[in-house]
């Protein structure tokens, strides 16, 4: 469980926080607890997310759980130190649809002396690290890694494996269009869709006691 950070008002600066895993992990949940219990306190919080994001709400950050708080739509990483003035916490949710300069924008606010709190996905439908956010877990104070439950096995899932036959990196979606798996189940419909494109001579052949043999065959 993380526990907030106490402020030393003698060291004037910040720091990151960044809560990251798959699809249905819980982290706008998490990133919503902390940015409440910081207006409880009667710290000053704005919260940010990226245009793009309308699935629930325009303008409100939304759980899968329907949990919300106002936030701040921003079509880039820029505009936000812009209206960031006076802050003690900022909120940050969806950021690996950020551009780069995210990292930056962080890292500029922390050391003025603001709580940033980020939240996003690590990887994406491919299992690949997602756009800012490695280089954002590595500059940060905390990172939460956080995970949903694996809807084939009942087992930790990380990968968020998208049922939706559309190759775009961006694809905005719900339970209709991911689903949050572990390693092993992730690894084999990751096989299984790979067949399906493919012609295969001979299904024999494929190995089933090492796996990792049948990615190189159907590659």
């Amino acid at each position: 469980m993380f526990l907030e950070n106490t402020v030393n008002h003698k060291e004037q600066f910040g720091w990151i926080e960044v809560i990251c895993g798959s699809m249905f992990s819980g982290k706008t949940e998490e990133l919503i607890r902390r940015l409440k219990r910081a207006q409880f306190a009667k710290q000053k919080v704005e919260i940010f997310k990226p245009t793009v994001d309308t699935r629930y709400d325009e303008d409100m950050v939304v759980s899968h759980d329907s949990n919300e708080i106002r936030s701040t739509p921003v079509p880039a990483a820029a505009n936000i130190p812009i209206l960031a003035d006076d802050c003690d916490v900022i909120g940050i949710d969806e950021a690996q649809f950020f551009d780069d300069e995210i990292v930056q924008v962080c890292n500029d606010l922390a050391n003025r002396g603001i709580r940033v709190i980020v939240a996003g996905l690590d990887m994406d439908f491919k299992g690949n690290p997602f756009g800012p956010m490695p280089a954002l877990m590595a500059t940060a104070e905390y990172v939460t890694k956080v995970h949903a439950v694996c809807t084939r096995t009942g087992n930790l899932a990380q990968y968020s494996y998208r049922k939706a036959k559309n190759d775009n990196l961006v694809l905005l979606g719900e339970n209709k269009e991911y689903e949050p798996l572990s390693r092993a189940a992730y690894f084999k419909a990751m096989l299984r869709d790979r067949l399906k494109k493919m012609e295969v001579e001979d299904p024999k052949e494929l190995s089933q006691d090492n796996p990792s043999e049948n990615i190189k065959k159907v590659n």
